[in-house]
Parts: C-alpha cells; structure tokens; sequence
C-alpha cells in the first residue's frame, strides 16, 4: 500500500499482516508514519482533505475497507480506536461505556447494565468504580480515564482495537495496568499499538513492525526484532544509537 497527504507520499510499498488474537506493534522514529498507518485501518484519514491510499489497499477478513459498499461508521465499530491522550465524554463513568450501544440502538436498561459492567470488569476497572457509576469521568486519574476509553471502545463489540500510544501520558504504574490490560484483551481482540517506548514493545507485542521514512524497514517476531534483526538500520534503532 501507498498513502499520500495530497502530493506527498507519508507510506510507500507497506506490506504487513496483523493477525487475529495478537498485539502488532508499530515502532520508528517520530514522523515515520506509524500513527499515519494506524489511522488507515479504520479509515479516520478520510477526514483529512487530500489524504488517500494511492496503491494497493487494506483488508479485514478478505473484504477492502474501501470498497463502495462498506460503511465509514461500521467500520469504525468494528475497527475501534485508543487515543494517546484519553479523552472521555463528559459525562458519567456509566453513561461513558453505554453511549456507544445507545448510539446502536440498545435502549433496554438491563442490558446496558450488563454491558457497562462486562466492559468495565474486561478493562480492569469496575472494581475500583463499581460505586461511583453516576459519577463524572473526569474524576477519574488519567490511568483509570484511559481504561475507560478503552471499556468505552469495548463496548460497541469491535474486532479490532487500535491504540495510538496509549499509555504515553501516563505513569509507570498506570502504564502497567494498561499493558496487563492488553495482554489480557488480545484474548478477544486483534490489537495494534503505535508506541516510541521500545520496553513496552517487548512487554506487549507478538510481532513488531519497524518503520523508517514512510517504509516498512522490518516485519517479524517481537523477539526477533529485538534481538536479531535482519537489517542494520532496525538494530541501529531498537539499541538506542537514533531516533
């Protein structure tokens, strides 16, 4: 695949496969086009005037995301996303994992209760507000506001969750739950995660993709990559001497 921001090409000749019940990650230096990527999956680029895939394409389950047939808002519930500052709706924690079937429909308060508590006890987090449901979620820390982001995404029954970033406004133990957290959710849920933070690649990922300058540098094991690279440029990075 290429992708192009008007006349200038952001990813060129980019073949990669994130596969089911695993975490992909996405590493390289600043401006490499990791989050460019990530936000090809569900097609949030379609927001930026001139931005296009301007050869080849994206599949999920054998079906192109950009085929005429498809639904924008579909595909964006099927293919959720976790932004690296959290960024919960201003309103009650409850009200935060119910707007997304509300939104689909559901109106029956029983199961949105089941909802709300299935998704806050998957994201690790209905222990510690279980009695502050009514409550704004702008009362909670930022770890606690970033697992409900991802409740919140859970909650519509995605596929996929993509995460740009996720932990890196937060603190070590924060980060901790969100990673346990990740490592418990690909159980269910494909998962890519753009992250600089090279210990949480390892932590985290299956498989790591390294990118350079828009290109696909080096696609294989996290290990591998981490540990013996094919390419010279990829061990350069992951040991520290740039980026």
């Amino acid at each position: 695949m290429d992708f192009r921001y008007g006349n200038s090409v952001a990813l060129k000749n980019i073949t990669l496969t994130a596969r089911r019940n695993e975490v992909t990650a996405l590493i390289g230096p600043s401006g490499c086009g990791k989050s460019t990527l990530l936000r090809c999956f569900n097609r949030m680029n379609d927001l930026i005037p001139g931005a296009r895939v301007s050869r080849g394409g994206i599949w999920i389950d054998g079906v192109e995301i950009h085929g005429p047939e498809i639904d924008c808002v579909e595909l964006r519930r099927r293919v959720g996303m976790v932004f690296q500052k959290s960024n919960p709706f201003p309103r009650t924690i409850y009200e935060n994992v119910a707007y997304g079937p509300r939104i689909l429909g559901e109106s029956d308060k029983g199961v949105l209760d089941g909802i709300v508590e299935s998704c806050l006890r998957g994201s690790a987090l209905w222990d510690e507000v279980k009695d502050r449901l009514n409550e704004s979620a702008f009362g909670l820390s930022g770890g606690q506001q970033q697992r409900l982001c991802i409740a919140r995404t859970m909650a519509v029954n995605p596929e996929v969750i993509l995460m740009d970033e996720p932990c890196s406004a937060l603190d070590p133990i924060a980060t901790a739950h969100v990673e346990e957290l990740i490592l418990r959710l690909k159980e269910k849920y494909t998962i890519v995660i753009v992250t600089h933070n090279m210990q949480q690649a390892t932590r985290v990922s299956d498989r790591t993709a390294f990118f350079y300058l828009g290109e696909l540098e080096e696609f294989d094991l996290t290990e591998k990559i981490f540990t013996a690279p094919a390419k010279e440029r990829t061990l350069g990075y992951v040991t520290g001497r740039f980026g």
